[in-house]
């Protein structure tokens, strides 16, 4: 009797091997993690092959569940064909993303946006927060991640970063010295908060370095110009938060969030691997 492989289930199957676990999967599918397992158990038992191995920590693919992962990609991608025709016209998903929220997670994100929706044309603009959320209001972006601005209500949280001082080993700055600043030039949000918080605690800055983004600001960090202040989860390695030890303010926290107004199938699906993958990467970090 011939057996015949279910789309939704090998759909599933994929989400799980990409972000590495049921809970993202569930995320992205919008459905619940029991849901996304007993697909798994179908296809697995249809298949007569163990494709995942579960741990509470972590979900890793067998060596069956490797070799079925390319087949199962060129199925979707078949199936995508069949219902778009050969030449399908591709919509575009527009996105735009802060410079200080991007971090890690940019090449992540978009390796598996362009895998779970190769129909998608992906156009993406790294911008400040404020920026990026002109754009969207004005209809220039389908989606945003942003960092949350105090003003702003609504939107999807993905993380919540600790922001902190971060310098090489070698830097020195003796109180009572100008601080030297690496940042963002304005309308930078981060910058903002950073400069209420030194003159609040009455601790004198300079400009440092002024990077047109958070790679350059990093950069100049590395190189011992400057100061820069990050999130933890974006700092590279090499840098160190030297603010406990200088007893500079505490930064805080900052909330990273999705807005979206798309209707849209495809791009909703593509918006909910995002989000999955964004908290995956994030959480790891």
């Amino acid at each position: 009797m011939m057996t015949t492989l279910d789309i939704d289930t090998v759909q599933a199957f994929l989400l799980v091997a990409e972000l590495q676990g049921f809970t993202r999967a569930a995320e992205a599918l919008g459905t619940t993690q029991a849901a996304v397992s007993m697909k798994l158990q179908r296809l697995e038992t249809l298949l007569g092959k163990r494709l995942v191995e579960r741990s509470p920590r972590a979900v890793r693919l067998t060596a069956d569940g490797s070799a079925f992962l390319h087949h199962a990609r060129a199925l979707m991608e078949a199936h995508d064909r069949a219902l778009s025709g050969e030449r399908p016209a591709r919509q575009r998903l527009t996105l735009g993303i802060s410079d200080h929220a991007a971090g890690p997670e940019l090449v992540p994100l978009l390796e598996r946006l362009h895998a779970m929706a190769s129909r998608l044309a992906l156009a993406v603009t790294i911008g400040f927060s404020r920026e990026v959320l002109d754009g969207y209001d004005a209809g220039e972006f389908d989606a945003v991640i942003v960092r949350q601005e105090g003003s702003r209500r609504g939107g999807e949280k993905l993380a919540e970063d600790e922001f902190g001082w971060f310098a090489t080993k070698r830097f020195v700055w003796r109180r009572g010295d100008a601080l030297p600043l690496a940042s963002l030039a304005p309308p930078c949000g981060v910058r903002a908060q950073v400069v209420r918080a030194l003159d609040k605690a009455g601790i004198t800055w300079t400009e440092g370095f002024v990077g047109g983004g958070v790679t350059a600001v990093a950069a100049a960090a590395l190189a011992g110009l400057a100061v820069a202040p990050l999130a933890r989860r974006i700092a590279p390695p090499g840098l160190i938060d030297i603010g406990p030890a200088h007893n500079l303010p505490r930064l805080g926290a900052s909330k990273v969030m999705l807005h979206s107004k798309v209707g849209d199938p495809a791009k909703l699906a593509a918006l909910r691997t995002l989000a999955a993958t964004f908290r995956s990467v994030a959480a790891a970090a």
